[in-house]
């Protein structure tokens, strides 16, 4: 399975998991690869940091009425930001657009690579171009 497709499926299990409140463990069962598991494990773990920092970055929006959606597909690309260095920053970016291209209102793509962005400038990942 592409890690593209294990990311898809973290975001569903995190998305269902926020919408339905069953177990994670339930979700995504014992047979998940362990790319996907590793992602959705890290959420939960860095959940407190990276909530904040959605909220911080996503300009008069607070994280409830980010659409669950979008909101989880920002936790697993910050994930992937913040805490796995074998994944370069714009393929996180990249991929998690994808995903509310695909998944989202027509407005998410923007809105979420806004906010992915606006968090790795802050961090000092990457430089303001001009």
């Amino acid at each position: 399975m592409r890690r593209s497709e294990q990311r898809r499926a973290a975001v569903v299990a995190l998305y269902q998991h926020d919408v339905t409140g069953r177990p994670l463990s339930e979700l995504l069962g014992s047979d998940a690869p362990p790319f996907t598991k590793e992602l959705v494990e890290g959420v939960e773990r860095h959940r407190q940091e990276i909530d904040s920092l959605i909220e911080q970055y996503a300009e008069g929006w607070s994280l409830e009425r980010i659409a669950p959606l979008e909101r989880n597909i920002m936790r697993v690309a910050l994930h992937e930001i913040l805490h796995r260095p074998d994944v370069p920053l714009e393929v996180a970016i990249d991929e998690a657009v994808e995903q509310a291209k695909q998944f989202c209102a027509a407005d998410a793509p923007r809105f979420v690579n806004g906010v992915l962005a606006a968090v790795a400038r802050a961090k000092g990942l990457v430089r303001d171009s001009g």
